[in-house]
């Protein structure tokens, strides 16, 4: 068996919240309770949407946490060459297929497949699509069971490479997993169906398949996922043993009340011994913890102020 591989790679539109912390944090943990690696990764390969800033801001986020990876930090935008060779590749093969439907002609469900055939008359290639026929991908996941899905009924033919040129996030991602050697990927439960067309992916390329534990999603009061279009507050670095505590109470982990005010080091030693995967089983979706919240219990030595989580 091969030494542990995982790895963290959020996607640089803003700063990391506390859903993001949650996802980091089980990522971390599962990595380093085998004694393995945890690998940081930097999804920027949306500059419409990335947010320069953020590319230096995670990082240091992260280290205020103690969540310390191994490794120099890695850019998904310098692979690019790498992911445009896996392009031509599923070209080469007939597995993709240039298509020239706008956004509203193909619509926001099932891709009909109007250029999976040829591009009809009077239109020009835009995007590139995959083929998924009657694909259907199953695989166990190590927190939700056994995971299915027929891509051409749930999915239709998905976009591999955008209308703007750039390469889409589905196959950046599969193959980076696949060639940063990744045992397994832990990441939220949002992503499930991401899951599906990334190991089609991986099975169309040749290329092997990470395990994957997807873990339960924050949302917040509203039951939106916390992110930064659900105004989800950015992490206090001010303050990172509460929110370090306060996601290990999330995934159920049942950290000591006192331990909030332990430096992360320690914090993160204690988790790494008791960490238990299994309590996973126990969390669904879930909201966050509130936020501004008066502290209502004394814990070891005086909590004062506000918990900004």
């Amino acid at each position: 068996m091969r030494p542990y591989r995982g790895r963290f790679a959020p996607s640089p539109t803003g700063p990391l919240h506390f859903g993001s912390l949650v996802t980091a944090l089980g990522s971390f943990l599962q990595a380093r309770s085998q004694n393995g690696e945890w690998r940081l990764r930097i999804d920027d390969i949306d500059p419409e949407r990335d947010s320069p800033d953020a590319l230096t801001l995670i990082p240091r986020q992260l280290e205020a946490f103690s969540l310390h990876w191994d490794g120099p930090v890695v850019y998904q935008s310098r692979h690019t060459a790498r992911h445009r060779e896996a392009l031509q590749a599923l070209l080469s093969k007939d597995l993709a297929f240039p298509c020239g439907c706008t956004r509203r002609e193909a619509g926001s469900g099932i891709y009909p497949g109007t250029c999976r055939n040829g591009l009809p008359a009077g239109k020009t290639a835009r995007s590139v699509r995959l083929r998924v026929d009657s694909a259907h991908v199953n695989f166990d996941d190590a927190l939700q069971g056994r995971v299915s899905g027929n891509l051409d009924v749930d999915v239709g033919d998905f976009v591999i490479q955008r209308g703007d040129g750039l390469i889409a996030y589905q196959l950046a991602a599969a193959v980076d997993d696949a060639d940063g050697g990744f045992t397994e990927v832990v990441r939220g439960a949002d992503l499930l169906s991401s899951t599906l067309r990334q190991i089609y992916l991986h099975d169309c390329l040749g290329l092997p398949s990470p395990a994957y534990l997807h873990l339960p999603v924050a949302v917040n009061a509203h039951g939106e996922k916390l992110s930064k279009q659900t105004h989800a507050p950015p992490l206090d670095s001010s303050r990172p043993g509460q929110q370090l505590v306060a996601a290990l109470d999330f995934l159920d982990q049942r950290p000591p009340a006192e331990m909030a005010n332990c430096p992360p080091p320690e914090i993160l030693d204690w988790a790494v011994a008791h960490w238990q995967p299994v309590r996973l089983r126990g969390v669904s979706k879930k909201p966050a913890p509130p936020f501004n919240m008066e502290c209502s219990k004394k814990t070891h030595g005086e909590c004062h102020g506000r918990q900004d989580l």
